[in-house]
């Protein structure tokens, strides 16, 4: 499973990268990845639909390390490097930019938007 992952390097600047998820066991005609490390809780978001999540457009770091799942809609992500990335359902984020310039967002679709939040543990 293929997790894109938003992180800051020393300078602040914000970068995208994308790592991939092993599965571990089969069983039951479905594969299994390994567990990660999530103590934090889960939450999920619904927001309004098109236009940007901050209506200035504004930069924004992550609260905490953090993955985000999407489940309805899709949203245009741009790092501070440039880089932009749409992510749909089914994508996995995993958001660990908490300092420097962050990231931003505009939503694309007509519709409200739902995503689910799990806290990460920090270097997992």
């Amino acid at each position: 499973m293929k997790i894109t992952r938003i992180w800051a390097d020393a300078a602040g600047e914000s970068h995208f990268d994308s790592h991939e998820i092993g599965y571990v066991e089969h069983r039951d005609n479905a594969a299994y990845s390994e567990l990660l490390a999530a103590p934090g809780g889960l939450a999920f978001r619904v927001t309004e639909p098109l236009g940007d999540a901050d209506p200035q457009g504004r930069w924004h770091t992550a609260p905490r390390r953090q993955y985000v799942m999407w489940l309805i809609g899709e949203t245009e992500i741009e790092v501070s490097d440039g880089e932009k990335r749409v992510l749909r359902p089914g994508d996995v984020l995993l958001v660990e930019d908490t300092h420097g310039k962050g990231h931003r967002n505009r939503r694309l679709t007509t519709e409200h938007e739902r995503w689910a939040f799990v806290r990460a543990e920090e270097g997992v």
